[in-house]
């Protein structure tokens, strides 16, 4: 038994828990948004917490979690180099052709 890394327990001093990202799928959307963050002790933890404070009023019907430590990002400093090069790329942008009249919701 490796004595280095215990087991976290629930009693465990919550300053010591890491952070959760919480996303969560309403009823009415496609996408999981992310509605915050919160410490748990282990994922179950954290999905359970999760559904406890962000769908109190049932407005939640899938939720994910993952570790902070996990996520990478970009850095706003660099989003010039990271997004510009779709800037010339206009074919992506329907821009230059006329939609006929019939097509009312695009």
């Amino acid at each position: 038994m490796n004595t280095n890394n215990p087991p976290k327990t629930e009693n465990q001093n919550k300053a010591e828990w890491p952070i959760f990202e919480v996303f969560v799928r309403s009823k009415n959307g496609l996408e999981h948004r992310h509605f915050g963050s919160l410490h748990a002790a282990d994922a179950q933890m954290a999905i359970e917490n999760a559904r406890d404070v962000y769908t109190r009023r049932q407005e939640g019907v899938s939720i994910w979690v993952v570790e902070s430590k996990n996520i990478t990002a970009t850095n706003p400093e660099q989003a010039g180099e990271l997004f510009e090069p779709a800037e010339d790329k206009v074919y992506r942008h329907p821009t230059f052709y006329e939609l006929p009249i019939e097509l009312k919701h695009i």
